[in-house]
C-alpha cells in the first residue's frame, strides 16, 4: 500500500503469495523486491526467505506464483576499524551494513552501552561467516567473533560457542542486566541518580532516583532483563508507566512513556530486551525521555553503577571447556592478526 497499491489489490496479492509461503513465517530482515511498471501498476513481487525466493507476478489480468530455489556459497569475512564519530557512522564508513551494525551491538549489550559510553579512539573489530549467491547477494551473516576496546569499557571479546556468546575467559556474555534500557542511536544521559537534585519543573531540590534517558519520542524501550509486569498504566507525575519485577528482589521502572508496546499487560511475562514501552513526555517532564529506576527489596540504586550490569550469568561447563578454548584461540587470533595488518 505504500507504493501506491490499492488495498484491494494488496489482499489479492498477498493470498496469491500465501498459497506458496506461509505468511506465518515470515520474520524481521526478510527480504523483499517489489517491482512496477511505467504507468506505476504491480508487476513482480520476490520475498527471499532462508535459501528461497517466493514470487507473485501478473500474467495478463491474473497472478501466477511460484518457488525459485537459490544456490547459496558460503564465505568467512573479517572487518576492523577504529572509532571517529559514532559507531554506527563509523562502521557504515567501513561498509558495513545497517543490519550487521544492530548484530554487533547486541552482542556486546550486556557489556558496553554504545549511547553513553563511545568514544573516537574506540576500536572494533569482528569475523563472520555468510552466506551469499551467484550474484552475490548476501543471504545471512552470523557473527562468529566480536571484539570492541573502549575508553571507558575496556576490552570485550565475543566468542560464539554453542549458538551464544562468552567472553575471553568463558563467562558467558549475556548479564543479568542490559548496559541501558534504549538500544538505538541518538540517546543520551541528561539526568544522573542523586540524593539530591534541583526539579527542572518543580525547581525544587529533592531525591532523583533514576537515570534519565534523553531520546526522541517513539525511541523504544526495552526490558533490562526477563521479568513480569506488575504494573501498566498512569501513576502521577511519571505520567505513563511500566514496573517489572525480576529475580532475587529487583524491580525496574520506566516513566514518561509515550505509550505501551503491543502485548505487554499487567501480568505478564516479559523478556530481556523485549519493547515494551516507547520514549514520551507524558507527566511532569519537560522533554522526552525515559526516567529509568531500579529498586532491590523496595531501596532504589544507582543503575550505572550496579554491579549485577556485569555480573556474568553462567560460564563454560567443565565438560565443554576444552573445545572452547579451542575455538577460542583460533577467533581471538584472527581478530588480533588481522586487525594488526589491517
Amino acid at each position: 500500500t505504500e507504493a501506491g497499491i490499492s488495498k484491494e489489490e494488496t489482499a489479492r496479492i498477498i493470498a496469491k503469495l500465501d498459497s506458496v509461503l506461509d505468511m506465518r513465517r515470515l520474520a524481521p530482515r526478510d527480504k523483499y523486491l517489489l517491482t512496477m511498471d511505467e504507468e506505476d501498476n504491480f508487476k513482480m513481487l520476490v520475498v527471499t526467505k532462508d535459501f528461497s525466493r517466493y514470487y507473485v507476478a501478473k500474467s495478463n489480468d491474473d497472478l501466477v506464483a511460484g518457488i525459485l530455489d537459490i544456490t547459496v556459497k558460503t564465505r568467512k569475512r573479517f572487518a576492523s576499524g577504529t572509532i571517529d564519530s559514532s559507531l554506527f557512522a563509523s562502521m557504515q564508513s567501513y561498509g558495513l551494513k545497517p543490519g550487521f551494525i544492530v548484530d554487533f551491538t547486541d552482542v556486546f549489550s550486556w557489556t558496553v552501552d554504545f549511547n553513553t559510553e563511545t568514544r573516537e579512539g574506540d576500536t572494533f573489530a569482528c569475523y563472520w561467516q555468510e552466506d551469499y549467491t551467484a550474484d552475490g547477494t548476501t543471504l545471512n551473516e552470523t557473527i562468529l567473533a566480536a571484539y570492541y576496546k573502549g575508553k571507558f569499557s575496556g576490552d570485550n571479546y565475543a566468542i560464539r560457542f554453542e549458538d551464544e556468546f562468552y567472553d575471553q575467559t568463558g563467562k558467558i556474555s549475556k548479564k543479568m542486566f542490559l548496559k541501558s534500557p534504549i538500544s538505538v542511536r541518538g540517546v543520551r544521559i541528561s539526568s544522573r541518580f542523586s540524593r539530591s537534585r534541583l526539579h527542572p519543573v518543580l525547581r525544587i531540590r529533592r531525591p532523583h532516583l533514576g537515570i534519565d534517558y534523553a531520546a526522541p519520542t517513539g525511541t523504544p524501550v526495552e526490558s533490562v532483563a526477563d521479568g513480569t509486569v506488575i504494573f501498566k498504566g498512569r501513576k502521577g507525575g511519571f505520567g505513563n508507566y511500566i514496573e517489572v519485577s525480576h529475580v532475587n528482589g529487583f524491580v525496574t521502572c520506566y516513566g514518561h512513556l509515550n505509550g505501551f508496546a503491543r502485548g505487554v499487560a499487567n501480568g505478564g511475562r516479559v523478556r530481556q530486551g523485549q519493547t515494551i514501552a516507547y520514549v514520551g513526555r507524558t507527566g511532569i517532564a519537560t522533554g522526552p525521555h525515559l526516567d529509568f529506576r531500579i529498586r532491590q527489596k523496595g531501596v532504589y540504586m544507582d543503575f550505572l553503577n550496579n554491579k549485577n550490569r556485569s555480573s556474568a550469568v553462567r560460564e563454560i561447563p567443565k565438560n565443554k571447556r576444552e573445545e572452547f578454548n579451542k575455538i577460542r584461540e583460533e577467533y581471538i587470533k584472527i581478530l588480533n592478526d588481522k586487525a594488526i595488518k589491517e
